[in-house]
């Protein structure tokens, strides 16, 4: 007489609980870090954006006016004599959420604004939403 050995379903269920369990605890703190990551490479952008519109200043006297926006760090704006560009290697990035930078002269904190506005792609918000610029590297 053989005897079949195999899981009760009690035990199925037990380590189903087991592994819902476990995925309602770490997929939170595993999309939060996707977060992260996003503000993370809006700011090293940013900062290279930063970077190439105080190489233009350098060179032209001014920075980029609101309406050339940082198209003017690839493509020559007309008119401009000291333009020594292009100041990107490649054309302007979206962030990372797919929105385009946001980028004003003068700007309220300084010089210029260069903001990203998070995932919703409007002002303000909180979380994956918030804004993330030049006066906001924390």
């Amino acid at each position: 007489m053989s005897e079949q050995r195999g899981f009760t379903l009690l035990e199925l269920l037990v380590v189903v609980v087991i592994i819902g369990i476990l995925v309602a605890y770490v997929a939170p703190r595993y999309f939060q870090q996707i977060g992260k990551s996003e503000r993370t490479a809006a700011l090293g952008q940013i900062d290279a954006l930063g970077k190439a519109v105080d190489a233009y200043w350098l060179d032209m006297g001014h920075f980029p006016t609101t309406e050339q926006g940082l198209e003017a760090l690839v493509v020559k704006p007309d008119g401009a004599t000291k333009w020594n560009g292009p100041y990107l290697k490649k054309n302007v990035p979206l962030d990372p959420w797919g929105h385009p930078y946001v980028y004003r002269v003068p700007g309220a904190q300084g010089d210029y604004d260069l903001v990203a506005y998070g995932k919703d792609g409007k002002p303000g918000g909180d979380g994956e939403d918030a804004d993330v610029g030049m006066d906001a590297r924390k």
